[in-house]
């Protein structure tokens, strides 16, 4: 009895082996799946085949949607046409549909189905300055100088969260399956403000999981984290002269700003590696002869951790404050906005990442890869085209905070994680006009639909199989012991965008 016992065990081992080796993975399931469980491991394949099925049958809406966002290209707080028509496609599927959340006038709730579990997917469309580019083209060849663009693809981004819930709702309402989906259309990821407004005030209150996405260079799920950050302005006021006829009866807002970003760049040295400082001058004067008596400095201070992010602007703002008695200025800090560092959910990572491993990558054609290759030639990278790999599924090695992401705060609230699909060459850097160009193109669009259908899978798992989502929780709550979510917005601050 024994030894038929160890040969049934070592069957079914190997049989897993072959099968996660082959990356069919909800075979393996279905393999490894108890007689009594098997009909449920069918049960779940054959919904998610027909959700991959819904998003094909919307593909070519999804990628018209998409197209059109990515014409638009509004900055952050301004998508007024993006945000609208990614709504529209959502209530003309059936969807409730609320806007103003978090006090904003161009973010928006899509709601469907009732009860537990309540997943949430999240989707941005911001575009950023000064990025505009022709869709397809291997040059540089703005469509109207210094006008946005698509630079980090979020036409993508919240096209695809859509789609994926258009077809789960499909699903839920032709199997009558239990549970609420609901798509937040989240402005001004850019400048990290949509989503730390819509946490403030307690949007996403009430999820069980939530889910997220990026379009990248690679297909992965991805359990590095994110920097957290403060996004602040600093205005210095002086008093204007001639400033050749009476220069001494002037106070420079200027050197203010000078001063301050002089002594901000001496405190590198004294900061962690995990530090990153940055700054742009968006006003400093009208004209050499006029001492300018107004300037403003925007900047970025990101750390590991809100206590890293802290600690340094804390330093910082002494800095402002003695550029300001240096030059017998007066000052003034105004705190834009402020993110988490991404609190990443294993539990909901694997489930992700079995998606990923289950739709696979984007199939690319010869003229799409060459295409790629060309693009990578002009941007002085290696001629590698489009990433058709997956990458492994890991913890990182060490900390490798890079960018900040809004999003970072959702998962500090709900069991969170993310995965990216290869929407653009590899190498290609963010936020430039590379990927613009892929951004609204047939690689980009064709990345855009396996994320809706990665999206779907995970649904799909996460709807009927409960055990899932209290595994997620159980870490969630073990990772956020003793933690109390605190907004760094301050709670009676107006977000910039008013009704």
């Amino acid at each position: 009895m024994l030894l038929k016992k160890k040969k049934y065990i070592f069957k079914i081992f190997s049989i897993l082996i072959f099968l996660f080796l082959s990356g069919n993975f909800n075979a393996c399931l279905i393999e490894a799946a108890s007689p009594k469980d098997k009909p449920k491991a069918k049960k779940i394949l054959k919904l998610k085949k027909e959700a991959f099925h819904q998003v094909d049958q919307l593909s070519e809406k999804l990628t018209r949607t998409a197209g059109q966002i990515w014409e638009f290209a509004e900055i952050a707080m301004e998508e007024y046409k993006s945000s609208k028509l990614l709504a529209q496609l959502l209530k003309d599927h059936g969807f409730n549909v609320e806007f103003g959340a978090g006090g904003l006038p161009v973010a928006f709730v899509a709601t469907y189905g009732q009860g537990h579990p309540v997943i949430g997917i999240l989707g941005e469309y911001d575009a950023l300055p000064g990025l505009s580019q022709q869709a397809g083209s291997v040059t540089r060849e703005p469509v109207t100088p210094r006008a946005p663009g698509h630079g980090c693809g979020h036409n993508l981004f919240g096209t695809a969260g859509a789609g994926a819930a258009i077809a789960i709702k499909t699903v839920m309402q032709k199997h009558k399956l239990k549970g609420t989906i609901k798509f937040f259309g989240c402005p001004a990821e850019e400048t990290v403000e949509g989503k730390t407004y819509m946490a403030r005030d307690g949007v996403f209150s009430g999820l069980d999981v939530c889910l997220d996405w990026h379009p990248y260079s690679k297909n992965q799920v991805s359990l590095k984290t994110s920097n957290a950050l403060n996004n602040f302005e600093v205005i210095f006021r002086g008093k204007t002269s001639h400033a050749a006829g009476d220069p001494w009866n002037g106070r420079s807002a200027l050197d203010a700003v000078e001063l301050m970003n002089h002594g901000v760049n001496c405190l590198r040295e004294h900061v962690r590696p995990t530090v990153r400082m940055h700054y742009v001058i968006p006003e400093a004067g009208k004209a050499p002869n006029v001492v300018p008596d107004y300037a403003r400095v925007w900047y970025y201070v990101r750390g590991k951790d809100r206590q890293e992010v802290e600690e340094v602007y804390a330093r910082v703002l002494k800095i402002a404050e003695g550029a300001a008695l240096m030059t017998e200025t007066t000052h003034q800090i105004h705190l834009i906005t402020g993110v988490y560092n991404y609190l990443k959910n294993r539990v909901v990572a694997a489930v992700l990442h079995h998606n990923l491993r289950l739709v696979g990558p984007p199939s690319f054609t010869s003229e799409e890869q060459e295409f790629s290759r060309r693009l990578q030639h002009n941007l002085g990278k290696k001629e590698e085209g489009m990433s058709t790999a997956i990458e492994p599924f890991k913890e990182p090695e060490e900390y490798i905070g890079g960018g900040s992401t809004d999003a970072a705060d959702v998962s500090w609230l709900v069991p969170t994680a993310s995965f990216n699909v290869a929407c653009s060459p590899l190498h290609t850097s963010g936020h430039s006009w590379g990927v613009v160009t892929c951004s609204g193109s047939a690689v980009g669009f064709k990345g855009m639909i396996t994320a809706a259908k990665i999206f779907s899978g995970a649904v799909v798992d996460l709807l009927l199989n409960p055990k899932i989502i209290r595994e997620a929780q159980k870490e969630f709550k073990a990772k956020t012991k003793d933690f109390v979510y605190k907004c760094a917005i301050p709670k009676d601050q107006k977000p910039r965008c008013q009704f």
